[in-house]
This record gives C-alpha cells, sequence and structure tokens, in this order.
C-alpha cells in the first residue's frame, strides 16, 4: 500500500482519547487532530507508521521554531519518520498557522511550553501509541523548549533538537554583532511599544519575523531573510508582536541540559548566524546521554538539500535506537 492508498487507525473506528477530534478526512498519510490548551485548539497532523511495526508504537511529537508553522518545511521532516515506523504528531502553537487564539501571531515561551506538555499528554492517548516511548522534535526555539519539557519530564523517551535556540543572551549578541547597538535599541523599544499596548487591550505592534540587513525584524539578515524564504509557504506571515523581542535573550534551556537523562541528539549548524552554535555543544556535554553532531552550514541551510538529508538520516537512526524501533518492511 502506498501513501496515497493508506487509510490511518481512525478511519476505521479505532479508539480515540476523549478529547480527540478529526476536522478532516484523510490526506495521504496523516490526518488532521486537535487538541485543547487553556480553553484554545491547537490542530496538528497526525501521521501514521507507514511500515509494519508492532503496535503499540513510539511518537514523536513535533514543532516549529521562532514564528514558524507546521507548513514552513516540517512535513518532509515528519514523513520520514513515519516511513521509519513512527506515529508523528506535528502542531502549531496557539496563535500560529492552523490553531486558534488571539491576537494572531503572538510567541510567547510560556505558553509555547505550556502547548508542548499538551501535545505530549494528547500524543500518550493516541491508539495505538506506546505512552512510554514519546520522542520531541524541535528546531530552532523549539529545540530549546525540548531540552526544557525533557528536563521536567522524565518519562520521555528520546529528544533530537536541530540548531536548537539554547542561550538566548548569545543569540542576541550574534544580532547586535549584525546590527549594531542602533539596531538592539530600535528592538527593545519595538517590544515596549507592543507590551505598552497589550495592557490596554490594544492590538499588537507587529516587526517582521525576517528582513535584511539593517532593517527592524526578530532576525534581520539578507542570509537569514533569503533562508526563511526558501522554508515557508506563499501564504506565511512576516510578522510577529515584538514583545517577544524582551523575553527571548532571558531564555535560557542550556542551563537545564544538566536536568535531561534521556537520550538526546543535538545536531549543531557550526556557521549559524541565528542561534549559538556553542552553545549547543555545550549542553550535549552537559548531558547524561546527550550526543553533538555537527554540520558545516548556517541556520537555514538544514531544511532543504542534501542537509536535509543528512539531518534526517542522523534523527531517524537515532530515533530508531532511542525509542527501539526496529527498521521494518513497507505495506504492501
Amino acid at each position: 500500500m502506498n501513501l496515497s492508498q493508506r487509510k490511518i487507525a481512525n478511519e476505521h473506528g479505532a479508539e480515540m482519547p476523549a478529547d480527540f477530534q478529526s476536522e478532516s478526512e484523510v490526506v495521504t498519510s496523516r490526518t488532521n487532530v486537535s487538541f485543547p490548551i487553556e480553553g484554545i485548539t491547537c490542530r496538528a497532523w497526525l501521521y501514521e507508521p507507514d511500515v509494519q511495526v508492532a503496535r503499540p508504537a513510539p511518537c514523536i511529537v513535533m514543532a516549529h521554531g521562532l514564528g514558524g508553522t507546521r507548513a514552513a518545511s516540517l512535513e518532509p521532516y515528519a514523513e520520514r519518520f513515519a516511513a521509519a515506523g513512527f506515529f508523528v504528531l506535528l502542531f502549531d502553537y496557539r496563535y500560529l498557522g492552523a490553531s486558534d487564539g488571539e491576537p494572531r501571531q503572538l510567541v510567547s515561551i510560556r505558553r509555547q511550553l505550556a502547548d508542548w506538555r499538551a501535545a505530549v499528554s494528547f500524543a500518550r492517548k493516541l491508539p495505538g501509541v506506546d505512552p512510554q516511548r514519546i520522542g520531541l522534535w524541535g528546531t530552532s526555539l523549539s529545540g530549546g523548549h525540548v531540552v526544557v519539557l525533557a528536563s521536567r519530564d522524565k518519562e520521555i523517551g528520546a529528544v533530537s533538537a536541530q540548531c536548537p535556540m539554547l542561550d538566548g543572551m548569545a543569540s542576541a549578541e550574534l544580532a547586535t554583532a549584525r546590527t549594531g547597538i542602533r539596531g538592539t535599541l530600535r528592538m527593545a523599544r519595538a517590544a515596549l511599544h507592543d507590551i505598552v499596548r497589550s495592557l490596554f487591550g490594544r492590538a499588537p505592534y507587529y516587526v517582521p519575523l525576517v528582513a535584511g540587513d539593517g532593517q527592524l525584524a526578530a532576525m534581520a539578515s539578507d542570509r537569514s531573510y533569503a533562508g526563511w524564504l526558501r522554508i515557508v509557504p506563499a501564504n506565511a506571515r512576516n510578522e510577529i508582536a515584538a514583545r517577544i523581542l524582551l523575553s527571548l535573550p532571558l531564555y535560557k534551556p542550556l542551563r537545564r541540559a544538566q536536568q535531561v537523562s534521556c537520550p538526546t541528539l543535538l545536531i549543531v549548524c557550526a556557521n549559524d548566524t541565528v542561534v549559538s552554535a556553542k552553545a549547543a555543544a555545550d549542553a550535549a556535554s552537559r548531558m547524561k546521554n546527550g550526543r553533538a553532531v555537527s554540520f558545516p552550514i548556517d541556520h537555514f541551510d538544514i531544511y532543504k538539500g542534501p542537509w536535509f538529508d543528512r539531518a534526517c538520516a542522523e534523527q531517524v537512526a537515532f530515533f530508531c535506537t532511542a525509542l527501539r524501533v526496529r527498521q521494518a518492511k513497507p505495506y504492501g
């Protein structure tokens, strides 16, 4: 059976969790699902294993980085994991993408961590999923989130984080090196303006998520802008509520690295101009079961082309070992 022919469990009457919602017909290898968080609906794609594996099977929970959505080049990763024998739950955070929540384009570290906890809880209740074999996959900002989650939830089975944002201050210093003090002050003023607006119940003050050299944006460089354009869909919103610009420098998942006990793979982009490659290498050295793999590329190079293939190969092999999945035969 190929991807377009295969049917998914709930289509055959499998029992779903009490808060499970199937929102549309199956599309090729995935179905739309949703889960609640603080009265708001988060939407996700659920992929089933595309090979013959024993049930219950492990599940990998995934989400994107700063301002990113599931449609921004994460589908190929999910498809590779499903082809290797995993369930995959790929979700959008509140306020972003297909998920609900107002105001739009709001990024809150605290709320995103809560979204992750809700997604993991939801995955553990899915039919056919082994709740003791949950893996976390993160990239960029979410690469930091999965480290924090694993440090708190000792039942997580494995973590893979690529180009992870593990030291917000180090990332801010990289930004200052590009934009200068004047650029940093512009970002701080924009963030304070947005915070003041929020206190009076007004709509957010938005800044571009990505822009070229010398412009006001969360990521301001020609290389980042070109890289972002390569991975996002045509309808992607290039804006973000500016308040996050004050929170990011204070976020340091690196501090939690020593509390992560599960097997962890950190894929480091050695030429990263967005996040600190050194922080990722340091995190791996602090973890009981951490391992770092370094690629000679920049932040956005990992999502496409040969470096995507290499990253996927590393991560598939890692998850198969850590979550105990044998390479199996495809259906048919």
